[in-house]
Formats: C-alpha cells, structure tokens, sequence
C-alpha cells in the first residue's frame, strides 16, 4: 500500500521505518528539511534501538522517501498518517496547532483528489479532539465529508522509547476508532500479519484507551514508589514485596478489578487501607495516591447519591445492598452509606438482598445489622417484587443474577440507577449507569 506519513519524529519514524520493513511503499513528510534530508540519505532523524538499520535498508530499497510536500504525500497514497507531536501547554491542555496545520494542508490536497483516502490520526490526543478539530478542518479544507468523501480514523499507538520496534511488531493490542467501516477496513490491513488483538471501536473509545492505558502506567509507578517508601522505612526490601505481589497474575494482575462503577467496601479492603495510610503518617512519609484512596472512594458514593437525587422521586428500591453478590457481609458496604443518606434526607426506601435474610443471620453480620444500622432492618423486604411494586427509582446495588430482569419488567415512570453494569444494553430513557 502506498502510504503517507506526517511528522517524522518518534511516532512518524519508527512506523515509517516498520511499515516499509512490512513492504509497504512509505512517503514521509515534515516540514524539516533536515529530517528529510535524513531519510532520503538513509538515515534515522531518532535514536532508537534498530530503526537506524530499517531505515538505511528501506532507503535503499525504494521502499522509503521523504519530501517538505504534502501536497505531493495525499496525492501519491491511498493512506495519510498523523504523527505530528501535540506537547502540553502550561495549563496542562494539549497545543493541537502542529495537528490543525498539517489537517488543512491534507484537506487542501483531498480537495483534489477523487479517489478515496483515509486520513489516520496517531498522534495523542484528549477525548472529542477528533470531532472538534480533526474532523471539521478536514471537511472545511477539503469540501468532503468525512465518512463519504474520505474516511478518517483513530489509531494510537503504544511504543515505549527504547524498545519502540519491538513494541510495534508485538503490540499488546490494536485499536482503530473509526468513523465509518470502509476506513477501518483499510487501515486494519496495515496490522494483518499482527499477532494482537484488533479492536475496531468508535474514535472516543479510541481516544480514551491512549490516555488510560498511560494513565495506568503512571499509577503503577506511583503506587510501587509509595509502597516501596513504606518498605524502606520499616526496614523491608521493596523490591522483594513486589516482586510477590506480582506473581499473583488473578487478582494483582487482571482484569478482575477494572470495571467502573461503584465505591469498594468489605471487611477488607477499607479496613486495610485505612491502617496503612496511618502507619505512613506514624512514619512521617507523604504518600498522595494511596492516602487518596479512600476519600476518592467517598466520592463515588457521592456521585451515587447524586445521580438518584437527581432523578427526582421520592420512593426509592435498592436491590442488593451488602457490598458484593454473592455475600451477606453488610459491614462498611458502601450501599449502606448511601441508604442512610437518602434515609436522613427523608426518601422512602425499600429494600432487598436474597443472601440478607434477619432470620438467617448469625455472629459478626446480625449483630451489626441489629445494633449498627437497625434502622435500616426494617426496611428488608421478603422479595424483590415488594421493592419493585413500590420504588419509582430502582438502584441495582450488587450483580446477583436475579436482579438482570428487572429492566424487561419496568412500568411507566420507573427508573433504573445501575451502580454495578448488571446489563449488556446499556442506554435507554429508564436507565442510567454510574460509568456509563
């Protein structure tokens, strides 16, 4: 495939270099005349592991060419690359004019083109920057729209500097966010002889995974330097802790954990964080993240609150309010924090949990719900149908699988407040999720 690559940094060298090794006919271009100059004598405008090499053999194989034109670059390929640079400015926001400037140089050309191309975004770029920037100045300088008269895609990468090669040819995945189904077409044949994962998804999905995948990066680094101060304070290796942590590869490291939606609770988990933030603080050490653990957890009982309080009845039904399915452990369940609230603010309230049974409780669980939040024991329906025959708002509280019917049987006014992504269809006038 003939392809066109913008911006010969980073990004532009390293996929100019490796889609040319892969056979494809490569044209970059940068407005710096000495990058081109680079390329064209075979030479790599980066320092990074190998594509010095690639380059060189790309060069002298015709696979590989660089020009100042971009006008030249649209019109001679059936693909256009966007891997120009979007660095941050003083208020933390990205600046988009080395991205804004090379769309209008594509669109002009476009404007002459009548076969179609598909314009691929590679640069980082925050959530809505392709609907708000990249998309209207290349219709504006085209006279196309997107979808018809060219396609447009998202396709961000990941490469880490210094084995950025290596992470090209063994992603971990790859995505397309795509604004119409022939561009992606196209573009996912780039990645065919890829053994990954290709994820074809809507270019704000797109846009999101780059910033949470980084985002991630960063908190695991934090996250093993907190702890790792703690260590060192108590006279622990770090490294050895961590070292364990990370082989427990079905919980530490998986997906188990990453699901949006509610606030942590249990016997467990609030309990220990609480402990640990206090040995940090009897240490004198300054640990951020995980002392923000718990008051951000506090905020998505917050957010809970306002999304039921916001949908404006008075009678509300909680299904499932221990703090998992599965469990009848109601302490620190972050769901009791939320139905005391609407409790003090005079709501109405139903509520019911099959594993939440008075007459079936025993030792630790009946003794906090008797003496702790009695109040709240005699709220406990016998089932789900008292709770749903009374409630105007229905808060879905923990997963059980009974609780996956609901939504077929609402009547007219009922609202469903998912806090757990109980349902695969998630959209709808009656429903509304706290992630989603």
């Amino acid at each position: 495939m003939m392809i066109s690559i913008f911006g010969l940094g980073y990004v532009g060298a390293v996929t100019a270099g490796c889609l040319a090794m892969d056979g494809h006919n490569v044209l970059g271009v940068d407005p710096n005349k000495t990058k081109v100059d680079l390329i064209n004598r075979g030479q790599s405008p980066i320092i990074e592991k190998d594509i010095g090499k690639m380059i060189g053999k790309s060069v002298q194989d015709g696979l590989l060419h660089a020009t100042l034109d971009s006008r030249k670059a649209v019109l001679e390929s059936n693909i256009s690359l966007i891997c120009v640079g979007t660095p941050s400015q003083l208020n933390g926001n990205l600046d988009m004019s080395y991205v804004r400037r090379v769309c209008e140089e594509i669109g002009a050309a476009l404007k002459e083109k009548s076969a179609f191309h598909v314009v691929v975004a590679r640069s980082t770029m925050l959530p809505g920057s392709m609907r708000t920037i990249v998309i209207p100045t290349l219709e504006e300088f085209s006279g196309k729209k997107a979808g018809v008269g060219f396609g447009v895609c998202i396709n961000p990468e990941f490469l880490r500097e210094g084995t950025a090669v290596f992470d090209y040819n063994h992603p971990p995945k790859t995505v397309i966010g795509q604004t119409d189904a022939k561009a992606g077409e196209i573009l996912a044949t780039l990645y065919e002889k890829m053994d990954a994962p290709l994820i074809l998804t809507d270019i704000e999905t797109a846009e999101m995974v780059k910033y949470t995948d980084n985002t991630w990066h960063a908190v695991k680094i934090v996250f093993a330097n907190e702890i790792g101060n703690i260590c060192k304070a108590i006279g622990i290796d770090g490294h050895k802790v961590m070292e364990i942590f990370c082989q427990d590869t079905k919980l530490n490291l998986s997906a188990y954990y990453m699901r949006p939606g509610f606030a942590f609770g249990g016997s467990c988990l609030p309990k220990d964080v609480r402990a640990l933030t206090y040995k940090g603080r009897s240490l004198d050490l300054d640990l951020p993240l995980i002392n923000a653990i718990l008051p951000s957890n506090m905020r998505q009982i917050e957010q809970g609150i306002k999304m039921i309080v916001g949908k404006g009845h008075r009678k509300i039904g909680v299904l499932g309010f221990s703090f998992k399915a599965g469990t009848d452990d109601l302490r620190e369940s972050p769901l009791v924090d939320l139905i005391e609230y609407l409790l003090g603010k005079g709501y109405e309230m139903k509520l019911y949990d099959s594993n939440v049974r008075l007459a079936a409780l025993t030792g630790a669980n009946q003794d906090y719900i008797m003496n702790h939040i009695p109040h709240i024991s005699k709220l406990m329906m016998e089932s789900m149908d008292e709770v749903l025959d009374f409630a105007e708002t229905i808060i879905i509280g923990n997963g059980a699988e009974e609780f996956r019917r609901v939504r077929e049987n609402l009547r007219l006014g009922q609202v469903i407040v998912d806090l757990v992504g109980i349902s695969d269809e998630r959209s709808g006038e009656q429903y509304d999720g706290i992630c989603w």
